[in-house]
């Protein structure tokens, strides 16, 4: 029998460990830490099928062929389209980029609304800390961290994509950076979590991989 190579063992993400969640842990909109966790092991699920199939063509991996920011966005639209599959409080905004990313249900006509204050905002990254966003508001926050490889990597040391934590918090205005740009700059503009954000999202930690 042949022994897989560390290729193709890449190909199964690392499942989250249960026992990684905090049950001190504060959530919003009746939301928990079993829904959160439904929603990561279907991510974790739908990347073993498709990289499974890429390998058997003898193709790279999905977050090896896609740009860094894409496959980041990959991994938050999956979240966001599947917690509210575990929690019915909650949806996905149906608004076209609206937000927040999930709503209270029923509070919004046809679960969409291009604006508003209550929901959570969804973003996933590789990143511990310094997590941007377009603007600088009051919103509920989410963020999922992994690891992963990436298209740099190339073909060495292929390792599996893995949930590193989960941190969310209610933050402020304050709780941004606003970083503008010039007249003459093409960069998108955006804000960022300054450490008094990172401090509550911390405090509050959802998930931890032991």
């Amino acid at each position: 029998m042949k022994t897989p190579d560390a290729e193709s063992l890449a190909c199964t993400p690392r499942a989250v460990d249960l026992s990684g969640f905090n049950p001190a842990a504060i959530l919003p909109y009746n939301l928990t830490t079993d829904h959160i966790a439904g929603a990561m092991a279907d991510f974790l699920n739908f990347l073993r099928f498709v990289n499974t199939r890429l390998n058997d063509e003898k193709m790279p991996r999905l977050e090896s062929i896609m740009m860094s920011a894409n496959f980041s966005s990959l991994v938050g639209e999956f979240m966001n389209a599947g917690i509210p599959k575990y929690c019915k409080t909650l949806v996905k905004n149906a608004y076209h980029n609206g937000h927040p990313d999930m709503i209270p249900a029923g509070a919004f006509p046809g679960d969409s609304v291009q604006h508003a204050a209550e929901g959570i905002e969804i973003k996933a990254s590789r990143y511990a800390k310094g997590w941007q966003g377009h603007n600088a508001e009051d919103t509920w926050l989410m963020v999922f961290v992994y690891d992963s490889n990436r298209v740099r990597d190339g073909a060495d040391n292929p390792r599996p994509f893995q949930f590193v934590s989960v941190l969310g918090a209610r933050l402020v205005k304050a709780d941004w950076l606003f970083a503008g740009r010039s007249a003459t700059s093409r960069r998108t503009i955006t804000a960022s979590v300054k450490p008094s954000g990172y401090a509550k999202m911390n405090a509050n930690w959802i998930y931890r991989a032991p």
